[in-house]
């Protein structure tokens, strides 16, 4: 199986990128989609001007899109489906015609805001801190399923898709991206 992306994680409009796939298995009944920072420090330092998050620093993941029960038929998802723009407090999780959103990790890192705290659903895009000098890997994940439906209570996170496809996965096709806001960020080798 594998995937294709149009868009690259810029920092802007938060619209959510355009994915295409082909070569999917037989008896694939469903899809599951996740789209992680495997980079993201821990958010009390983030975008301090006073401080510099070195590359060493501890790490951990931010799951910035989580879509699972994509139709079996599906092949694509166009550019701006799941997010066009930035929703103060979150877009709601659940179903829609092109999946089943979680709740990605935004509603950790603004917690009781009260302007931005909130249930953010499906897709919101990367914004490493500008004062982190790791340049972010950002991995979108599609997995073919051998289950329509996975049994999942509502307000999904990325762990519990990670833990729920266990034994269903019949392939999966990962599509990696670079970036930092950092102007001394250093590529990583």
């Amino acid at each position: 199986m594998g995937i294709r992306g149009a868009a690259g994680p810029v920092p802007g409009p938060n619209s959510s990128p355009q994915l295409s796939w082909s070569d999917v298995p037989a008896g694939t009944k469903s899809f599951a989609l996740l789209a992680i920072d495997v980079d993201a420090p821990s958010p009390e330092n983030a975008n301090r001007s006073d401080f510099k998050i070195v590359d060493g620093a501890p790490r951990g993941d931010f799951f910035h899109w989580i879509l699972v029960d994509i139709p079996a038929v599906q092949r694509e998802l166009a550019e701006g489906l799941d997010s066009q723009g930035l929703t103060p407090k979150g877009k709601p999780p659940g179903k829609t015609s092109y999946g089943v959103r979680g709740i990605n990790s935004y509603k950790e890192w603004f917690g009781d805001d009260p302007q931005m705290g909130g249930d953010y659903g499906g897709y919101d895009g990367p914004w490493p801190p500008f004062n982190d000098e790791r340049p972010h890997r950002y991995h979108f994940v599609l997995y073919a399923l051998d289950l329509e439906t996975l049994p999942l209570p509502e307000g999904i996170r990325g762990k519990d898709v990670q833990g729920s496809i266990i034994g269903h996965v019949l392939a999966e096709a990962r599509l990696t991206v670079t970036h930092s806001l950092a102007p001394d960020g250093r590529v990583r080798s």
